[in-house]
């Protein structure tokens, strides 16, 4: 099922820590919703960066959330966050053309130069940048 013309339900629920753990990550209707609009978010990006975005991890409901250490308080749990790339470019400059455009978001995290955290709120969006590496933990900006 598309959730909005290139995000599908399955590829914003998939979990290869639930896979191998046969742990369902059904979203209930509030999630659901939730990762309605953050596809629409990703759209915007789709958009921006004119490349096809790659979700890693997106929804994670409490059990799949444990399974793969996230904090209790994630994003990822209320179908809030996703961790993207993009084909076209790597993950500090997907970083930096989210945080140099005007596209509403919560939060925007470069983790381990690897991929991109990009949370959103339903209210007022705090436009947070941090950067996490190893052994330094998070720090603000794009470092």
């Amino acid at each position: 099922m598309f959730l909005t013309p290139h995000f599908t339900l399955k590829e914003m629920t998939f979990s290869q820590a639930a896979v191998r753990n046969a742990v369902p990550n059904d979203p209930d209707p509030e999630a659901l919703a939730n990762l309605r609009l953050l596809c629409e978010v990703l759209e915007q990006v789709r958009a921006l960066v004119g490349s096809p975005i790659l979700i890693t991890s997106a929804f994670r409901n409490e059990a799949v959330n444990q399974l793969v250490g996230g904090v209790h308080n994630s994003a990822h749990r209320t179908g809030l966050a996703a961790d993207i790339c993009a084909k076209a470019m790597t993950a500090r400059q997907l970083a930096e053309c989210i945080r140099d455009s005007s596209i509403a978001f919560d939060q925007l995290i470069l983790e381990f130069d690897s991929w991109v955290h990009l949370a959103i709120s339903l209210d007022n969006p705090r436009r947070q940048v941090m950067t996490v590496r190893k052994g330094t933990g998070y720090l603000p900006g794009l470092q």
